[in-house]
Parts: structure tokens; C-alpha cells; sequence
């Protein structure tokens, strides 16, 4: 059905168009609406609000009758169906032989009385506010860090891994391998990174998970210090801080891996040293246009990606019947978005690995 005030704008931008000199029967055409129905809506010269609503119907023959609604109510709200739902008493009251109403007429009636709600103590479903969005068009303006386990030399024993990546290039920032968890150690890579990087005058969101060396008190001590935005994920939602989460599995599935292990920290750090400097500078990055997340941090990527523009163009003009469209997209990836607001399926989101 269709509003009176949405009627009342169709009817008013018709007017319009046929004032305008076109045809009533095109202008309709345009809004999907038959002229019919537009006689219908202006009958009497005013538009008219749909009368259906208001039309008297019939009761259902098959109506429950209030006897029975009250039965439906009383089998949910006995002591042995209280903390079930109605898919679960339905089948229940089948296996006792008592047959009361169907299970979707049980959850409309439960619905009309207000008991359509959870059950028993499980939690109801937490409705989370969007997480911030936080835009990159250059680099160091957006980092993303995290901690990962890396296994030890006996199982049960790990080392933790702590990377930051700056999600415009993709390029890890700083890197570290400890013996333990902490906040301390966390702002001292923090620190040496944006010392590394030449940023401590400019504007930079650092986004991270809710662990306690993210939200510590010298981290965040830290962060003020050098004029750092802290950007939290929403609790218990990992998909907030997409980018790190990416990189470690991109860190450990490399065929490198060592998947029994590191015997000592010296080595996993000698091995984390050999992943990032292939990383930054050999890994050509999918979300980047396949170049190294050194040269897009250094803005060497564009003569890379004119280069191959250029050598696209040339094999398209020596053969022109093997193109049906256009060359390869090679122009320099644009933005990236942490958690854009809207929902997409934008590569640098799903490719960020």
C-alpha cells in the first residue's frame, strides 16, 4: 500500500511534468503507476488515502478460540515448558499425545500477549552501535595494531607477536616479538614506530582490539603524549579490526611457517624480521593494485602502475580484436576505509590481506 503522503508527491510530480509538457501516460510510466490509478487517487479533485485498512473482515473460520489461546498459554507458561521455546513444547506436547495448535499459531499467540521473548537465562541478542569509521588518503594516518600467539618450543608455550600496519599502504609499520603481554611494551613499539615513520607532528588514528595492553594506562599515556587518536573495537567483535587480523593469517600461512614452532625468541624474531622485510618490500598487495606496500608508502606506486598502464595500451593497440572492453585497471588504489559506515564488499576491506 501506498502512503497518502507518497501519493500526494506522486500526483504533485505528475502534475508537474504534464504542466511541463509531457504526457500524462509517460510521466506515469516513469513512477510506475497507471494512469488508472491516478484517476482513482484524484476522484473528486483531492487526493484520497487508501481505504483498505479500514475495510470490516471476516474472522477466519479457523480462528482459535479464546478457550483455546488460553490452553496454548497455559502449556507455555507451565513450570516443564517455561524456559523452552515453542519449537521444542510442540514436539513435547506430540510425544504426550496433546495436540493444541500449531507451532507458528503457538508463537503468534505468545507474540500477542507479550511473553515472545527469551526463554529460560539465555542472553537476548545485544543490538551494537556501528564502530567508528576512520578514513586513510595517505600514509600514516590510519594504523591498526594487534598481538598474536607464534608457538614456542613445547606445546603450550608461545611467544607474542605485536604488529602494526598502516592500512593506506598496507606496509608494517613496526613489529616486536615478546615473552609476555603488556602495555608498556606495547607504547614502546608504539613509540619507536612513529619516531620510524617521521609522524609525531601529524594527525594519526591508532585502531586496536579491547585487550588490556591496548586500553592500559601507559598506552594510553603514550598515545596522548605523541597525539595519537585511539580507535577501539567493539567488544567481542573481531571483524573491527580487519587489517591486522588479516595480516597475521597472511604472517602464518607463508610456506615458511614453522609449524613446530620457534625454539627460542631470538629466532622467532629473526624469522618475523625475514617476513616483514619480504612483505614490505617484495609482496605485491592485492588490494593495492598488486604493488609492494613499501612503493605505495613511498608514492613510487604510480609510476609502477603508469608504467603498466602504458605497456597495456600498447599490446591493446598492436591487437585490437583480443579486447573486447578496456585494459586492466592500473590506476593508484584510492582510499581505505576502516569499517566504512555503510555496508560493502569493497576490496580493501576483503582483500585486505
Amino acid at each position: 500500500m501506498i502512503s497518502t503522503p507518497h501519493r500526494q508527491t506522486a500526483v504533485a510530480l505528475i502534475n508537474e511534468a504534464v504542466t511541463a509538457g509531457a504526457r500524462r501516460s509517460i510521466a506515469c510510466l516513469e513512477l510506475q503507476v497507471s494512469e488508472r490509478t491516478l484517476r482513482r487517487w484524484t476522484k473528486g479533485g483531492q487526493v484520497h488515502p487508501d481505504q483498505r485498512p479500514l475495510v470490516p473482515r471476516p474472522e477466519p473460520a479457523n480462528k482459535l478460540s479464546a478457550v483455546e489461546r488460553a490452553a496454548v498459554l497455559e502449556a507455555c507458561n507451565s513450570a516443564e515448558f517455561a524456559s523452552l521455546p515453542p519449537s521444542q513444547i510442540v514436539p513435547k506436547l506430540a510425544d504426550q499425545g496433546r495436540y493444541l495448535a500449531s507451532e507458528s499459531s503457538f508463537y503468534r499467540i505468545l507474540r500477542a500477549n507479550g511473553q515472545q521473548r527469551h526463554r529460560g537465562r539465555a542472553k537476548p541478542p545485544v543490538r551494537r552501535k556501528p564502530p567508528t569509521s576512520h578514513k586513510a588518503s595517505a600514509p600514516c594516518e590510519v594504523w591498526t595494531w594487534d598481538i598474536t600467539w607464534i608457538p614456542g618450543p613445547v606445546a603450550g608455550m608461545f611467544f607474542y607477536l605485536y604488529l602494526i600496519v598502516d592500512i593506506f599502504s598496507r606496509k608494517i609499520v613496526g613489529w616486536e616479538v615478546h615473552e609476555r603481554e603488556s602495555a608498556e611494551l606495547a607504547s614502546n613499539l608504539i613509540r619507536q614506530a612513529v619516531l620510524a615513520e617521521g609522524c609525531i607532528a601529524r594527525p594519526l588514528v591508532l585502531h586496536a582490539d579491547n585487550g588490556s595492553p591496548m586500553k592500559g594506562a601507559t598506552m594510553k599515556v603514550t598515545m596522548e603524549k605523541l597525539g595519537i587518536t585511539a580507535s577501539y573495537s567493539r567488544p567481542r567483535v573481531s571483524n573491527d579490526n580487519p587489517f591486522s587480523e588479516a595480516l597475521f593469517r597472511t604472517c602464518k600461512y607463508r610456506p615458511n611457517w614453522p609449524t613446530k614452532g620457534f625454539a627460542t625468541k631470538a629466532d622467532a624474531q629473526t624469522w618475523v624480521k625475514s617476513f616483514a622485510s619480504w612483505y614490505n618490500s617484495e609482496h605485491l598487495h592485492s588490494a593495492i593494485r598488486f604493488v609492494t606496500p613499501n612503493a605505495r608508502h613511498t608514492g613510487y606506486d604510480s609510476a609502477t602502475l603508469a608504467s603498466r598502464a602504458s605497456l597495456y595500451a600498447n599490446a591493446r593497440a598492436q591487437n585490437p580484436e583480443r579486447w573486447s572492453g578496456k585494459t586492466r585497471n592500473w590506476q593508484p588504489a584510492g582510499p581505505v576505509w576502516l569499517n566504512p559506515e555503510t555496508e560493502i564488499s569493497a576490496p580493501e576491506i576483503r582483500d585486505a590481506a
